[in-house]
């Protein structure tokens, strides 16, 4: 199988963003596609191999630009105060993922009837505000990403899809109080939803460039990749079904 990478341009208003569109192109029937939103840091090689492995399960996969320009992060102190501009407006967050989506659709071999997202960290983030924005998806799936958000959702319906949030039971970014908190914003919403608690599991623990970061409750661990992986796969194959 071969996967084959194509950079799309698309906008939210007058924004140009910056995206990357995978595919195998065997057979002539229409895909699920899956969006990916990135990290703190952009799309940067870490985000283009989860793409990939998106693509690699048959997926149209597209890493969505959230910046713009495909910008990439030189560290923490540049992405932090952007990053946290966007959580304290989501309607901001939501729009860019939202035109993250209308670009998806209009790809050629798109089945616009199952279409999903991801994301990790702050990309995780945004797949759940996408959620929060009504958006017609089958599916968001949340690794290590902030539960919480600033506009959260109370009316039953708002909620599309179903909804996956995995997370660290150690994360020191993610505690219980916030888990407690998502949960009953989605109760509330009538969602579909599942949380996964991955037992000494820290923040960005699907990322094996975290230890590299150096940063207290950040650093990688296989098992609960491996898991919260597999537990995604097993969502998208039962709502694209």
């Amino acid at each position: 199988m071969t996967t084959t990478a194509t950079d799309i341009d698309y906008y939210d208003g007058t924004s140009r963003l910056s995206g990357v569109l995978m595919r195998d192109d065997t057979g002539s029937a229409a895909k699920p596609a899956v969006i990916v939103f990135h990290e703190a840091w952009g799309i940067n090689a870490y985000i283009l191999r989860r793409t990939r492995m998106i693509a690699e399960l048959g997926y149209i996969a597209f890493a969505a630009d959230i910046f713009g320009e495909r910008k990439i992060m030189s560290g923490p102190a540049e992405a932090m105060p952007i990053t946290a501009a966007y959580r304290a407006q989501p309607e901001r967050l939501r729009a860019r993922a939202l035109a993250a989506l209308e670009a998806v659709r209009a790809q050629p071999g798109v089945d616009p009837k199952h279409i999903g997202a991801m994301g990790y960290c702050f990309g995780g983030t945004a797949a759940l505000e996408l959620a929060r924005a009504a958006a017609d998806v089958a599916a968001v799936v949340s690794f290590h990403g902030t539960l919480a958000s600033a506009a959260p959702v109370a009316q039953p319906g708002t909620i599309k899809g179903s909804v996956l949030a995995c997370i660290g039971a150690d994360d020191p970014v993610i505690p219980a109080t916030q888990v407690a908190g998502f949960q009953d914003e989605m109760t509330r919403a009538r969602a579909d939803f599942h949380i996964l608690v991955l037992g000494g599991a820290v923040h960005s623990f699907t990322n094996p460039g975290a230890d590299a970061l150096q940063m207290p409750g950040v650093a990688y661990n296989e098992k609960a990749d491996r898991r919260s992986w597999a537990a995604m796969r097993q969502l998208f194959e039962e709502t694209f079904a």
